[in-house]
């Protein structure tokens, strides 16, 4: 029989605080060896915060592409129609995946601010010291979870403070806040409009990213984003 074609995955990076130059080959190459994808990188903005990603500017930028991966840090960003049409071009059906500062973006844009957090499923404005987390497991019969381990400590980390669970978000995983003294989801899925989308603010450091249990997770999340998962 015929081999079915790869998916083709648009991954848009940049910005303040990661190192995105590691990070893009992290994510793309890590995925690629779970997951039959393509990637086109759209890495722009250099390390500010208020650089508007020029692939967003073109009408249907979205189209063509099986799954979005926003590994972005553009906080500064205040132009709301800008980040409603992103929102906008997912909510039509175009599936998702969030990492880490991509949470923080375009948390300036006074109305767009809030459909970008529901496009995510999570609202969060802050973040916990660097140091790694206990990652506990949620969801037994979840498919994105399969073999994920009951509990994982993180080489290192940046525990993202969750004030908002959206209405549609599924927390997957979560961490205990030593600063907050609360747990805050860490792995998650959502639904927003049309569009399925996978979320983690697991990931600042690049040894958290080159783990088999981060690349995993993430994969199965590509995978249960664009309907492809098998239980």
């Amino acid at each position: 029989g015929q081999k079915p074609a790869p998916l083709k995955g648009l991954l848009i990076t940049g910005g303040c605080c990661p190192d995105y130059e590691n990070q893009k080959r992290i994510i793309s190459e890590g995925i690629s060896q779970r997951v039959n994808i393509e990637w086109d990188i759209v890495h722009e903005g250099g390390s500010g915060r208020d650089h508007k990603v020029s692939t967003y500017s073109s009408d249907n930028w979205a189209s063509g592409y099986d799954i979005i991966v926003h590994n972005e840090c553009f906080g500064g960003v205040t132009d709301d129609d800008f980040v409603a049409s992103i929102a906008a071009a997912h909510h039509d059906g175009v599936p998702a995946v969030f990492i880490h500062c991509a949470l923080h973006s375009y948390r300036n844009a006074q109305v767009g601010a809030d459909a970008w957090r529901e496009l995510i499923g999570v609202t969060s404005r802050s973040h916990e010291g660097k140091r790694g987390v206990l990652v506990q497991r949620l969801n037994d019969s979840h498919p994105v979870m399969k073999g994920f381990p009951q509990e994982w400590q993180t080489p290192n980390g940046e525990l993202y403070k969750i004030e908002k669970v959206w209405p549609n978000c599924i927390p997957l995983a979560k961490a205990y806040g030593k600063d907050t003294d609360k747990d805050h989801t860490v792995i998650w899925v959502n639904t927003f409009g049309r569009a399925r989308v996978f979320g983690t603010s697991l990931g600042h450091h690049n040894e958290t990213m080159n783990t088999d249990e981060w690349l995993d997770v993430v994969s199965r999340g590509v995978l249960w984003a664009t309907d492809h998962i098998r239980p």
